[in-house]
């Protein structure tokens, strides 16, 4: 009997190389920051050993050893060895990168040929459904300031060619990857749409009290990714603006489900990753004014004002290093 052969992907969550997704067919993989590693970390990532943990193929499953001084966590729980299953997050270290885990049984030998690792932003595509035709937009689009702009024209766009006879895009099965990671579950579908929602019958299950039975749709069409809000309450946001029925899903795009979250960043070519991110309250209007009495007199150096010599005050630059951190996950 042949030994199937299993393609590992490791979606790196957070971490210096956040966003990417590694894939091995060896035997064994082996983190840390020594340079014969399969995946090197940059010498500076302190909480990560030189030869941190190592992933083994015995059989048909995976066993995780720590090898490092600084341990090794798997969905919050630290091991020494563990096997493990699809969509465990891994941790290197206390506050370390996070891994997710997910293994492939490769259907043909069509693979065999990858060796090492390969770094990728999405792994190809089984095959390529050709979009049909589609007939010009009788539209200019306008151009956006934001990042990603829920608009209404290519909305419009999709109504005009459905009331021609096209089949509507967001039910149209397409080959196309979409990776999904919310908490500690990661899943990986090939073909889209995929349906979001707390129904038994949704593609992603999100058991969230603001999730409704059927919530959200990711499908594809003019060779982009799109989201479609099937709650008919507005209830999604793209980049803080509310989706009109659907909108495109542009790189590095915030996609919040609701305003209580479940809230994602769309990572590019079919990656949706759950963050945590607050919306920056809006600023109190200010009091007016009566004729006749004197403005309040501000304290130098707190609530965000300058002091005597004109420096920030360190209130100051801790509110606007706290707004970049909230905004951007980064000080």
């Amino acid at each position: 009997m042949k030994i199937p052969e299993i393609k590992i992907q490791l979606v790196h969550i957070d971490g210096p190389f956040k966003g990417e997704i590694t894939e091995f067919l060896s035997p064994v993989i082996t983190l840390g920051r020594h340079p014969d590693c399969d995946v090197v970390f940059p010498e500076n990532a302190r909480t990560i050993s030189r030869r941190h943990a190592e992933i083994r193929r015995e059989g048909n499953r995976f066993l995780l050893r720590d090898t490092s001084s600084n341990g090794t966590f798997v969905n919050g729980k630290q091991n020494a060895e563990v096997f493990l299953k699809n969509g465990d997050v891994l941790i290197l270290g206390i506050g370390g990168p996070k891994i997710s885990f997910l293994s492939t049984v490769l259907e043909s030998g069509a693979d065999a040929a990858m060796q090492g690792i390969q770094t990728s932003s999405m792994p190809e595509p089984v095959a390529q459904v050709p979009p049909p035709p589609v007939p010009p937009p009788s539209f200019t689009a306008k151009p956006s300031r934001s990042a990603a702009i829920p608009t209404p024209e290519p909305a419009r766009v999709h109504a005009q060619e459905a009331s021609a006879g096209r089949p509507d895009p967001a039910v149209m099965k397409v080959q196309k990857p979409l990776v999904i990671q919310y908490g500690v579950l990661l899943k990986a579908f090939k073909s889209l749409p995929v349906t979001l929602g707390r129904g038994a019958d949704c593609d992603f299950i999100l058991d969230a009290p603001s999730i409704l039975e059927h919530h959200a749709r990711i499908f594809f069409d003019q060779g982009q990714y799109w989201v479609k809000d099937l709650t008919g309450r507005n209830l999604l946001t793209l980049n803080l603006l509310a989706v009109q029925t659907q909108a495109p899903l542009l790189p590095d795009a915030y996609l919040f489900l609701s305003p209580e979250g479940p809230k994602f960043q769309f990572l590019g070519e079919g990656r949706l990753v759950e963050v945590e991110m607050a919306v920056p309250a809006q600023p109190a209007p200010k009091s007016p004014v009566q004729p006749g009495s004197k403005p309040a007199q501000q304290v130098p150096g707190v609530d965000g004002k300058s002091n005597k010599d004109g420096t920030s005050s360190p209130t100051a630059e801790k509110g606007v290093r706290g707004l970049f951190k909230n905004l951007f996950g980064k000080s």
